[in-house]
């Protein structure tokens, strides 16, 4: 019977989940109103109610479970090795592409703005620790860098959703890592 129930709240958390994306497809998060989203969801407010506070909490949620899947990514592989940096990179956005209208959404004008931000934040505390310790960068400039090297990834993979996975993620991986580790040298080639 519990099961049962799991299941149930399994969907119900689905159906809400992707309709708040839906409707932040064309409108920003401060104008979607939990009755818009129980209305497409086909779900009861008061069960909206059982299960969030309100469509910020919603969106939090499904913020926090993407951070969540991107911190176990990041930490089941090390920076140490290109390779191992590129098939990183690659996972990552294997998994954008598995993802693909989720993070068209939630990186667009209409989402959160701090997830964006959130997703920064991970990723930079993820080079300091690993890659920065290992090229032995200053503490003081590591900061820069890693805002630097992130901010530039970031907005690579925005360009790259905009122009709808024009590239695979693997060759994406291999841009992104040849931007990272060569800059602007890799064009006098």
């Amino acid at each position: 019977m519990s099961e049962r129930l799991d299941r149930r709240k399994r969907y119900t958390r689905k159906v809400l989940k992707e309709s708040l994306i839906s409707l932040l497809k064309d409108k920003p998060i401060s104008s979607v109103t939990v009755k818009e989203i129980c209305e497409l969801a086909d779900i009861n407010r008061s069960t909206f109610y059982t299960h969030y506070n309100d469509q910020f909490d919603l969106l939090e949620k499904i913020e926090e479970e993407i951070a969540d899947d991107l911190v176990q990514y990041l930490n089941s592989y090390s920076l140490s090795i290109e390779e191992e940096s590129i098939e990183m990179t690659q996972k990552l956005l294997e998994y954008i592409t598995n993802n693909q209208y989720m993070f068209e959404i939630l990186l667009n004008e209409n989402a959160d703005p701090m997830f964006e931000k959130r997703m920064m934040n991970i990723a930079k505390r993820f080079i300091m620790f690993n890659w920065m310790n290992e090229h032995n960068v200053e503490q003081s400039d590591s900061r820069y860098l890693s805002t630097f090297v992130v901010s530039g990834a970031i907005n690579v993979i925005k360009d790259w959703l905009d122009n709808d996975l024009d590239k695979s993620p693997k060759e994406m991986a291999k841009l992104i890592s040849q931007f990272t580790n060569e800059g602007l040298s890799f064009l006098n080639r």
